[in-house]
């Protein structure tokens, strides 16, 4: 599984490159680095890995795993959202995870990327309490892959100015990957998710992919993931 992890998170960058080629030489106006990820599928090689641990570990019929528009599932302050995975098991959802990747413009989108985290889970856990996924319990899984680059792991050099003191942990100027630490583990801690992987990756190859939380590996995901299964099955 470690090799496996390391070439599907390697392959995020490769698939964005083909993707910007790509683009490039369709004459497309968004062939720079936005066009990497307007594409899509960058993280399609981490979803498979997912995907390949519920059918031959898990057992789960390739039929009953749902991906992308066909993953979609009712909201309680939306109609709908897509998730990236979901897992039926007959009339309930068994599990559903989100992947998001942030490469760049790290001051302009980190509040965005948290608002989505968080606004999603508080949405799911109402539809869920509302009965809208049916009887379901399911398993939520986060997954997020940030660049790891001079700007999102140094200091940031905004201060915050606020009425109220900040929250400790947010003391000094944390890197932008310290507070996409700590947004991971709360939305854990506070049971908004079951589960949050957070990888940092350079786009170098040279350079080693890391997990800076031993709480928030991407083994610790999987092992709550199969602690679920193993649960609603009664094993």
């Amino acid at each position: 599984m470690d090799d496996q992890f390391e070439l599907a998170v390697r392959a995020f960058y490769e698939v964005r490159e083909q993707q910007r080629a790509r683009q490039a030489a369709q004459g497309r106006e968004d062939a720079g680095s936005r066009g990497a990820v307007t594409g899509g599928a960058h993280l399609n090689a981490l979803t498979t890995l997912v995907v390949d641990h519920l059918t031959k570990v898990l057992n789960f019929p390739r039929g009953s795993i749902y991906l992308g528009k066909k993953a979609a599932l009712p909201g309680y302050f939306r109609p709908a959202k897509e998730w990236d995975i979901v897992v039926k098991d007959g009339d309930k959802v068994v599990a559903a995870v989100e992947f998001k990747s942030h490469v760049g413009s790290f001051g302009n989108n980190f509040n965005n990327r948290s608002e989505e985290a968080i606004g999603s889970a508080a949405d799911t856990r109402r539809a869920i309490e509302e009965g809208l996924w049916g009887s379901s319990q399911p398993w939520l899984g986060y997954v997020l892959l940030l660049q790891d680059a001079p700007g999102s792991t140094k200091p940031a050099h905004r201060n915050f100015k606020t009425l109220f003191e900040v929250d400790s942990d947010f003391g000094g100027r944390p890197s932008y990957a310290e507070r996409y630490r700590l947004l991971c583990r709360r939305l854990v801690n506070d049971e908004l998710y079951h589960a949050a992987c957070f990888i940092l990756a350079p786009e170098e190859v040279e350079r080693p992919i890391s997990q800076p939380d031993d709480a928030l590996t991407f083994h610790k995901f999987i092992e709550s993931l199969t602690d679920h299964v193993k649960r609603e099955r009664g094993l």
